[in-house]
């Protein structure tokens, strides 16, 4: 039955497992930002601050007109990002398993599901529950075992491999403008956490929450943390890092892509539809939330897919993969 409360997270509020995993995430966020805070070197500027971000392209714009957001020096605020699909194109665990897949963490066959799971979320433009349970599952049985350590120095690599190419420009202009006025800037993602806190550092942000994989001695242990940080998990982990951090959730803004953080989006003052899937498009309009749409082309505002990402790039992206598998042998 637990399984059936996975299929429709949207419906469900919170429970004591999705309490547990928020709060976890937002634990983990704070002492892992503090923590760079502290060792960070003033004299080696972040990679953000080392190269001006790209500028934003041409968005559809559905307000004719906006107060000036997000405001300068409003100590009380902070930004939360969803990551798949509005920061990053496509799911950051898929790429994580391609990464590890080079690394001969899995075989073939584990490659063939994390491709087409990754495929149908491209085509589909939205988080399906049960395409991501069975990959955080298949992640979780290929970590078991190994050391944090390990799978965060290989984190690094994976960014530079497949995700930095990966980001929006507009919605990390986005952030940007909110580093700019002095607020603390979070991604809140369902993929673990600790490649969650790896981007957030390339992009310059303060941190991130995630899914908080169990961990003795610093080796996993194949389990979670309460549950994945998704739907009402992602919000209760920003109401308990706000919390933490004093903010006034009023003043705070959220973005993200997917009806599926509806909940994380109705707990702050600024909501905003970012490449929205048309369950969050609609439900947006009604409330009258902000919307943006980064991506190009009337089919890809359409159905959440990318103008260059169609059936012919993701199959062209999978036989990359054979090939390199069998270059390797």
């Amino acid at each position: 039955m637990a399984a059936l409360g996975w299929l429709t997270p949207r419906r469900r509020s919170a429970t004591a497992r999705s309490v547990l995993a928020g709060e976890a995430s937002a634990e983990a966020a704070r002492k892992t930002a503090l923590a760079e805070t502290a060792e960070a070197a003033p004299a080696e500027p972040r990679e953000a601050e080392a190269e001006a971000p790209q500028a934003a392209p041409a968005a559809v714009d559905e307000e004719a007109a906006e107060p000036d957001f997000p405001v300068a020096g409003d100590d009380l605020a902070a930004a939360f990002f969803d990551l798949d699909n509005t920061v990053m194109q496509g799911a950051a665990i898929f790429h994580f398993g391609r990464g590890l897949y080079k690394r001969e963490f899995f075989r073939r066959r584990e490659l063939a599901r994390f491709a087409w799971q990754q495929a149908w979320f491209r085509l589909a433009g939205v988080e399906d529950p049960e395409h991501m349970q069975d990959a955080r599952d298949s992640a979780l049985s290929i970590v078991k075992g190994h050391k944090v350590s390990e799978l965060t120095a290989i984190g690094e690599e994976i960014y530079d491999e497949y995700m930095a190419e990966r980001i929006w420009p507009g919605t990390r202009a986005l952030a940007q403008a909110h580093l700019d006025a002095g607020q603390k800037v979070w991604l809140v993602t369902a993929a673990p956490v600790e490649t969650a806190t790896i981007i957030a550092r390339r992009l310059g942000l303060t941190g991130a929450l995630g899914t908080v994989a169990e961990s003795v001695d610093g080796v996993y242990t194949g389990r979670l943390v309460g549950e994945p940080l998704h739907g009402p998990a992602k919000a209760e982990a920003v109401r308990a890092l706000a919390a933490a951090e004093g903010l006034d959730l009023a003043h705070c803004a959220a973005y993200s892509d997917s009806h599926n953080d509806i909940p994380m989006l109705s707990l702050v003052g600024h909501p905003y539809a970012i490449n929205p899937d048309t369950k969050l498009r609609k439900h947006a309009r009604a409330h009258d939330w902000r919307l943006r749409d980064y991506r190009t082309g009337r089919k890809a505002v359409k159905v959440g897919v990318p103008a260059a990402a169609g059936v012919g790039a993701i199959a062209g992206g999978a036989a990359a993969a054979i090939a390199l598998h069998r270059r390797r042998r």
